[in-house]
């Protein structure tokens, strides 16, 4: 079982890098409630940071992930997907 959990500045590195959406950590963890659209993150770049993910912990991420609407959403997905391999 992975530990790791995926944090509001590791997700900002990641929208930065997948989707080039510049965003500071603080403000996205303020926004998180926030569709991702708002931020300028699409499905594409939401793809990308699911795929970057995938790769970076070595586990599939449910087929759903990048329909998340919010950051918060996508969080919870994601750490919850970790902490139970499920």
């Amino acid at each position: 079982m992975i530990t790791t959990e995926v944090t509001f500045d590791e997700l900002a590195a990641l929208m930065k890098q997948a989707a080039g959406v510049t965003v500071g950590a603080r403000e996205l963890e303020q926004v998180a409630g926030e569709p991702f659209g708002a931020l300028g993150v699409d499905s594409l770049g939401l793809l990308g940071i699911v795929g970057e993910l995938e790769n970076r912990y070595g586990r599939s991420l449910p087929n759903d992930a990048e329909r998340s609407r919010t950051p918060a959403e996508f969080i919870e997905l994601v750490n919850t997907t970790l902490r139970t391999g499920a």
